[in-house]
Order: C-alpha cells, then sequence, then structure tokens
C-alpha cells in the first residue's frame, strides 16, 4: 500500500558470512540482548575486517555477523561507549542502528469478493482473475508469455517482509534453497524465518513478479521465473540497515540475478552522507549494493510514497517516521539521498495508474527516476471517488487467520515488482546481459510518456499532490517510459 515518507525494517537471524560464503551458525545467541545495541563497523574500502572484528571484541562487543567481501562488520555491544571504544586502526567509521529501522507502513489490504476466490479453481488454461489485472495488461504481458514466461534458471529476490510459501499461486515459485531471513543484519535459512509472520507486502510483492499461471488466481509478469524470500522486515514492521544490507549480500551470493526492494532505510526520508551518524550507513549500504552489482545482480528500488521531487529537495519536514520520536523539520543538501532509490547503480522505478498517469503519491524526480510500471491510483479516472478495482490486484496472506488469498495494494512498492519482473523476462530471453546492459533494456524499450501540461493537479483541493514534471521524452516523473513485457523478449 501507500507507505508513509519512509519504510524500513529490524531483526535478528543465525549465520555469518565468512570468507565469501554464508556459514554456520554464529556461536553466541543472535538475538541481542535487552541492553545490547547493534553497530555497523566498517573497515577501511579495500581491507580485511580483521584489524576491525580485534577491536569489536577488545572492546567488549561480539561480531554477529562479517561481510568481510565489502569490509562490514555487523556488531553487538552493550556498553553505552562502545562507538568510541572500537574506533581506531582498522576501523574506518562505526555508528549505532539504534533508531534507525522506519515502519514499513503497508498499509490495508483489500481482498478480492468471495465469488472471484470461489471462481479460482476455474479453466486451467486462463487465470480466473487475469481479468481484474489491468496493469497486466497495460504492459503487454499477455503477448510477452506468448514469447515466453520466464527460465527457472533466473532467480528474483525479494528482500521484503516475507513470502507465504503456503499460497497456492506461489508454493511453485518459490526457490526455497536461496530463501532466508536476514533480520538483525545475519542470516536464518530455516521457513518459518523467511515466511511473513505480521505484513503481506511481501507475498503480494511476489505474486506481481512471479504468480504462477496454474488456473488458480492470478498471474505475474514472469511466471516462469523462481522468487527468493530474502525477509529484511522485521515482526514489528521495521527494516534497519544491517537487514539490508545482509539481504543484498545474501543475494549477491546465491544466485539472483535481479532483486526487488520496495522500502526504505532509516527513518529520515533522506540518508545524509555529511552525517556522522548516517555516512556509515549510507557507506555499508553503497558497499553492499556495488557488490551484487559485480556479482550479476540488477537492483530495483520504489521511488516511494511522499510525492517528493528527489531531483529538488531542501527541506526534510516529515522524518524521522520509526514512531519514537517527534516529527522535526531540517534543512538538507545535495549530500542527502533516499536508500536505496538514489543510491548508483539501481533501477528506480515511479508509479503510474490505469490512465498511464502519475499515480498521485508517487514521488519522481529527472535523473532519479528510470522508468514507471503500474502501482495503481484508485484516484484515477475520476480523483473523486475512489476505485480500489484501480489499484494493483496480486496474492495475499492474512497474518491473523494465516490464510492465503488474493487482495488489492497501491504504491511505489507495488510498481517497482513489475519491473523487477519485466527484467526477469529480459534476462530469460537474453541471458548475457550484465546488470548494466539489462538497466538500459529495461530504458531502451519503455514506452515514452509525455509529462502532462502545466503543474499536475491529481487530488484538486488537495496541495500537498501538486507536482511539476520536468523533461522530454525522458522526464521526472516517467524516467525513459513505463517497462513494456512484450518489448524486452520480442
Amino acid at each position: 500500500m501507500i507507505r508513509s515518507p519512509r519504510s524500513r525494517l529490524a531483526g535478528a537471524s543465525a549465520a555469518i558470512l565468512v570468507a565469501g560464503a554464508f556459514v554456520g551458525a554464529a556461536s553466541s545467541p543472535t538475538m541481542a540482548a535487552p541492553s545490547e545495541s547493534t553497530y555497523l563497523v566498517l573497515a577501511p574500502q579495500g581491507q580485511s575486517t580483521d584489524k576491525a572484528a580485534q577491536r569489536v571484541a577488545e572492546s567488549g562487543g561480539r561480531v554477529v555477523a562479517d561481510y568481510r567481501q565489502i569490509g562490514v562488520l555487523v556488531a553487538r555491544s552493550a556498553d553505552t561507549a562502545f562507538t568510541s571504544a572500537v574506533a581506531g586502526s582498522g576501523v574506518e567509521s562505526v555508528a549505532s542502528t539504534d533508531g534507525l529501522g522506519t515502519r514499513l507502513d503497508d498499509g490495508a489490504t483489500t481482498l478480492v469478493g468471495a465469488a472471484d476466490v470461489a471462481a479460482a479453481t476455474g479453466d486451467p488454461t486462463a487465470e480466473p482473475l487475469w481479468g481484474l489485472q489491468w496493469d497486466m495488461r497495460q504492459i503487454d504481458v499477455a503477448e510477452a508469455h506468448a514469447v515466453t514466461t520466464g527460465d527457472p534458471s533466473v532467480v528474483v529476490g525479494v528482500l521484503d517482509s516475507g513470502i507465504s510459501s503456503t499460497h497456492p499461486d506461489l508454493v511453485t515459485q518459490i526457490a526455497t534453497n536461496r530463501s532466508a531471513s536476514c533480520l538483525g543484519g545475519v542470516v536464518d535459512t530455516s521457513e518459518a524465518a523467511w515466511n511473513p509472520t505480521t505484513s503481506d507486502h511481501g507475498t503480494h510483492v511476489a505474486g506481481t513478479i512471479a504468480a504462477a499461471v496454474n488456473g488458480v488466481g492470478v498471474a505475474g509478469v514472469a511466471p516462469g521465473v523462481k522468487v527468493a524470500s530474502v525477509k529484511v522486515v522485521n515482526d514489528d514492521g521495521f527494516i534497519y540497515p544491517e537487514a539490508a544490507v545482509c539481504g543484498f549480500m545474501w543475494a549477491a551470493e546465491h544466485g539472483m540475478k535481479v532483486t526487488n526492494n520496495s522500502y526504505f532505510i532509516d527513518p529520515w526520508e533522506f540518508n545524509c552522507r555529511n552525517d556522522a551518524r548516517q555516512r556509515p550507513v549510507w557507506q555499508a549500504v553503497q558497499r553492499a549494493i556495488r557488490y551484487s552489482s559485480s556479482q550479476g545482480v540488477l537492483n530495483v528500488a520504489s521511488a516511494g510514497n511522499s510525492n517528493v521531487d528527489l531531483q529538488h529537495k531542501f527541506v526534510d519536514s516529515s522524518s524521522p517516521n520509526d514512531g519514537s520520536y517527534p516529527v522535526e523539520e531540517r534543512t538538507i543538501t545535495g549530500a542527502c539521498v533516499d536508500l536505496p532509490a538514489e543510491a548508483p547503480g539501481v533501477v528506480t522505478v515511479s508509479a503510474v495508474g490505469t490512465e498511464r498517469l502519475k499515480s498521485y503519491y508517487s514521488s519522481y524526480g529527472l535523473g532519479v527516476v528510470d522508468v514507471t510500471a503500474p502501482g495503481g491510483d484508485t484516484r484515477q479516472p475520476n480523483p473523486a471517488v475512489s476505485t480500489i478495482a484501480n489499484a494493483v490486484l496480486s496474492t495475499t496472506f492474512n497474518t491473523i487467520t494465516r490464510t492465503n488469498g488474493w487482495g488489492y495494494k497501491q504504491g511505489t512498492s507495488m510498481a517497482s515488482p513489475h519491473a523487477a519482473g519485466v527484467a526477469a523476462l529480459a534476462l530469460s530471453a537474453h541471458p548475457e546481459l550484465s546488470p548494466g546492459a539489462l538497466a538500459s533494456m529495461l530504458e531502451r524499450t519503455a514506452e515514452p510518456l509525455p509529462c502532462p501540461e502545466g503543474v499536475y493537479d491529481p487530488r484538486p483541493g488537495l496541495d500537498q499532490y501538486l507536482a511539476t514534471c520536468i523533461g522530454g521524452e525522458r522526464n521526472g516523473f516517467y524516467g525513459a517510459g513505463e517497462v513494456n513485457a512484450f518489448a524486452v523478449v520480442r
């Protein structure tokens, strides 16, 4: 659903990355003790983490994850002076991630009617709910499926709140041997750990990417590929930087070719690289993204639902968004970026509705948004009436009753998996593509959408949704245009 200006996650698990491979469980309990804080400890770029790990131990802390490929440790300590104590030779920077978790506001799910659900046992040659999937028709998915539904060797990592492993539209689609929880920055590969607990957000995203063509429910953009559940949202609905770092590294080390990232990192709308507390987060996340790209992963991310011009941002007036601090207004500069959406090498996706106009909530920005995709907009075509059928229909999981279903959500969280699914189809048809070439193909084959004339006013009377589009064929609202599934496979 629409997320508030920031959405994050957090938690804990049970394995560490050593010498390029995830191995065994940590020797000490991986859950933080009540008095412990979690820290990112960074070795100088290109150097071993050995000295940093030694300093952690000497400072009374413990290493719970060692991402030595990128020089990043996740450590825990109960010592309030740990940050200053651990500084020194072998440590470039260190920061506590306490308070840097942001709640994933995935909103309510609107289920499809009982009659539609009952019809999900219909004709096995067609998906019973396909007629409600305007989003798939808008990007020519049926035409693409006549060429390929995707290659099962292509795995898309869904860095999110978990995927229901019992959903009838997903049970055959999940690469269980590549799924894991990354809560707390460490890995737990048990099935229970990477299933959803308090949010169906990841299940909805996964269905958009790869829901099976099996005569039940809906169809995904690339039903022939697999998805891996990489859980980075904890039971309280937060994502923390260490979970995101773990997620990118897990995907890189386990052969995923695409990741979908419908979240943001840390509770401020923008992570400021010139802020001593936030800079280590930027460094760690960027190192993880850069490493994953070097391992052949294309990372796709949502632009956000704040209706913010990401190219021109000067004031952050709606952060932090973690529920524990009062909102404060701060002046920001070009050193402040939205993570992971504004990280180099990430394909950033805005959202459009049924009229192929920017969804009223979608953030935007010339030079930031690369492509757009259907994210839904219940206020298109009539802003005075909310039409739930104009949100995005996908797979759902009721976390109270523990039952599977199908339902509607809207947000750039729903747009990003359309682009990730199209990327998976492109890789299936053109397996030789590098991440950079794949990103270029998404843009080259996108259908350009023109800027609306004048000031865009999608919700008359609600000035917070006013926006101005800059650019020509490539512009701030839509980037290179709306992704097209058929265009990347023909």
